[in-house]
């Protein structure tokens, strides 16, 4: 490692000297940020972790849409969609890509927890703001906040102002369209209820030069109404009803990066279509493709209890979350007839929290509550290689499968209880110390079958995935095994077939320490030690039979840091220094022809520093910066997936030590700049310029840590220009992102079949990658 736990102490001596140099004359105030990353409603200069905040109007400012264009005003955040789900990566801690993971950064909304990739894509409506805090959150957030939270707190209803919003706006470039709007209707004295809704549409920025159309084709509609009553002067419920429908056409990805050959992977597709089909393997936003789909709607109930007794809050909070979600891929990623897949997943999750808060200010204030959930979990995929498939012609071994397809279905419910306590003991006015804890209890069951199955003539594209198994004359499931690593229930390599069905049991406590210390007005010093862990699981894509169960992820994690107030309360600048061990860091990873398989890595590291500051340099401009330094490494970590080309460390496994190496999504440095001016055009008509400078250093964006599928550092700008009613009526937007037309890699790995269709001597990669430079106008009226 570059540095050890030293740093945390040389660190901690730097603050003070920091702080005392903050004397700068200003003419603004900065506004109070107010969170609830601790479960009350605190200032954030007052909370001893390391959190980022963005409010809703910086949401609206800056055009973030979802949870992906968050990560350029967050240091150590990334949010990346991959061909099969989402990655969301704090400080190098990610969850990888398996329906069976449970999430590292725990995502939140209005109190309930969002555990499933797919719903990080649900859209930005109405927000209040979004805190994201960095490192293992385990006593108010639960078990499987080990790398971090993300809580989303939406608007809710007010029972003494009606107001609202409409906004609308239009990219050029994607040809895209939203609208959008709340509106908030008090009834009576105690009684509100807010409506809110979104529509968006829009053609993306990929061009698939086959099917002759734009991609990727977003259709999101949400609406959601909240209702609040106060019944008492200390009694009050309030609840939140939401459906959203995504639909998406297409994806933004293309085949790059060729290597090895001949024959090349072009050479091969060429000579199976007889020349129909031309690879082009360059990047340049185009692709070739015979189509692909998604859609997922997502129903959301919350009914939230606040019961003032006494100095006592008591909260409730009861949630029914579920979706569903089908796509259709046309997952070799080629115009090439080769391969397909359909799947479907249903999630239903019920969850139960109730918390016990005393008042504040007093020699011991705390918190205690009691948690419970359950969900399940169907998934279901068939992967065709249907009539019209070129395979058998490159590969004339494998045409006992064609005309046939391989069904996956794999199951998981989860009932999982814990209760919770956190106890902050005032020592004097200067000094609280922290104690917390947590004991989690959980059961799960998994199943996983897999089967080969006759497609009985149909072609692609699929609306379902289920077919009768083939006959028992077929030589189809000795092809899959032999030709692509499937262990099915008609042909395994150990003749035990792949219908597996395993249950596992396991409880925790994971203890917090936390000590504060105002070392003047302005300056808070804190430091802590906790530990998280991340719930085991049943792997939903290995192909594998003997591949199924994977245990639980553990952490400990030391941080420091301080939160000052300079310049006479015009700046603000926060730091935290943080230190944190993984062992049996859960980990997927391509089997470089089909499936994916989960391993525990033995152990790992992460540290480094976070540094965010703000200030309201004059009444006109306002200036905003943060600074995250990453250091991961694997400290013990050797079966780790190979990539094409590198030689395996352990020759009978045909594996690689990835010991001493780094992961995926962990640039070692990113940043964040940002400004806004304000002129007075008249009395009433204002105009704000606003630039924002996002860096990042190079980053992998596969596991096996492939040279192919390395994005290098870059410098993305966006900016904006504001013309506004300075009473706040109304305001009109020019809107531009990536300026500097960054190509920006989000996620790769190996096309699929690649090297089997070039029998081994070569393979190319397919890419995600963010849109290019575009421009976009908006308009919003606020009443």
């Amino acid at each position: 490692m570059k540095f050890r736990k030293n740093l945390l102490a040389a660190s901690i001596a730097a603050v003070p000297a920091l702080a005392l140099t903050g004397n700068v004359m200003a003419q603004g105030m900065l506004e109070e940020v107010i969170v609830t990353a601790q479960k009350r409603s605190e200032s954030l200069s007052d909370v001893p972790i390391s959190v980022n905040v963005v409010g809703g109007e910086q949401i609206s400012n800056g055009g973030i849409t979802n949870l992906n264009d968050l990560a350029d005003w967050v240091p150590n955040l990334s949010m990346n969609q991959t061909g099969l789900g989402t990655n969301v990566t704090i400080r190098g801690i990610s969850s990888g890509i398996n329906p069976a993971f449970e999430q590292s950064v725990g995502m939140y909304v209005d109190d309930v927890f969002y555990g499933r990739p797919q719903l990080a894509r649900v859209p930005y409506l109405d927000v209040n703001r979004v805190e994201v805090l960095r490192g293992p959150q385990p006593i108010l957030f639960g078990k499987n906040a080990i790398a971090g939270a993300i809580s989303a707190v939406t608007n809710r209803a007010a029972t003494d102002v009606v107001e609202g919003f409409a906004e609308a706006s239009y990219n050029f470039d994607q040809e895209g369209y939203e609208v959008q709007g709340a509106v908030n209707i008090p009834i009576g004295d105690t009684f509100a209820i807010r409506l809110a809704g979104l529509k968006r549409d829009e053609d993306g920025y990929y061009d698939n030069t086959f099917l002759d159309q734009t991609e990727s084709q977003l259709d999101h509609e949400i609406i959601r109404a909240n209702i609040q009553w106060d019944a008492t002067d200390n009694l009050s419920f309030n609840l939140k009803i939401e459906n959203a429908d995504f639909t998406t056409e297409g994806r933004f990805l293309e085949i790059i990066n060729p290597v090895g050959g001949p024959p090349t992977y072009a050479d091969a597709l060429l000579a199976a279509t007889g020349g129909a089909v031309i690879l082009d393997d360059k990047q340049d936003f185009k692709r070739q493709s015979n189509g692909d789909s998604d859609e997922t709607e997502v129903d959301n109930i919350t009914l939230t209890i606040d019961w003032d007794i006494g100095e006592h809050t008591l909260t409730s909070v009861t949630s029914s979350l579920e979706y569903d979600y089908f796509q259709n891929c046309d997952c070799d990623f080629t115009s090439a007839v080769i391969i397909e897949t359909a799947g479907n997943e249903n999630y239903e999750q019920f969850s139960q929290e109730f918390r016990f808060a005393s008042s504040t200010g007093n020699t011991i204030d705390y918190i205690l509550g009691a948690y419970y959930s359950d969900y399940d979990i169907d998934n279901d995929e068939l992967l065709a290689i249907d009539a019209n498939s070129i395979l058998a012609a490159a590969v004339p071994a494998a045409a006992p499968v064609i005309g046939t397809g391989n069904t996956r279905l794999y199951t998981m419910s989860s009932e999982q209880w814990s209760v919770f306590g956190q106890f902050t003991w005032n020592i004097s006015d200067t000094l609280r110390l922290t104690l917390g804890g947590r004991y989690s209890d959980e059961d799960k069951e998994g199943t996983r079958n897999l089967n080969v199955v006759d497609l009985q003539g149909q072609t692609g594209p699929f609306d379902q995935t289920t077919f009768p198994i083939v006959d028992g004359t077929s030589f189809a499931p000795l092809v899959y095994f032999a030709g692509f690593g499937i262990d099915s229930e008609q042909f395994s390599g150990n003749g035990e077939g792949h219908n597996l069905a395993a249950s596992r049991s396991e409880s925790k406590f994971t203890p917090a320490v936390n000590v504060q210390w105002d070392i003047s007005n302005d300056t808070m010093l804190y430091a802590s030690y906790t530990e998280g862990f991340k719930a085991g699981g049943f792997d939903a894509r290995s192909n594998l039979n003997t591949n199924f169960e994977f245990e639980e992820e553990f952490a400990e994690s030391y941080e420091a840091g301080a939160k000052m107030s300079l310049a006479d309360g015009a700046a603000e600048l926060n730091v935290a220094v943080y230190y944190t061990e993984y062992s049996d860091l859960q980990t997927s990873q391509f089997d470089g022809v089909l499936g994916f398989n989960v391993t525990n890595a033995s152990s790992a590291t992460t540290q480094g520093i976070e540094m965010e500051g703000r200030w309201q340099a004059t009444d006109s401009l306002y200036l905003t910066g943060a600074v995250g330094y990453l250091d991961f490494e694997f400290d013990n970590f050797d079966i780790s997936q190979c990539y094409y080309g590198e030689t395996p460390d352990n020759p009978e496994t045909g594996l690689c030590d990835r010991t001493g190496d780094t992961r995926e999504y962990a640039p070692e440095l990113t940043a964040n700049l940002g400004g806004a001016y304000d002129i007075e055009i008249t009395n009433n008509i204002g105009l704000t310029f606003g630039l924002d400078l996002a860096y990042s250093d190079d980053y992998f964006v596969s596991p096996t840590l492939d040279p192919n599928l390395k994005q290098d550092s870059f410098v993305k700008l966006n900016g904006r220009i504001v013309v506004e009613d300075l009473d706040g009526t109304w305001s009109l937007a020019l809107i531009a992102e990536n300026l500097t037309d960054e190509e920006i890699m989000t996620f790769g790995n190996q096309a699929p079949l690649s090297t089997t269709l070039t029998g081994g001597a070569a393979t190319a990669y397919y890419a995600f990658y963010e849109a290019p430079s575009n421009v976009a106008v908006k308009f919003r009226y606020n009443f």
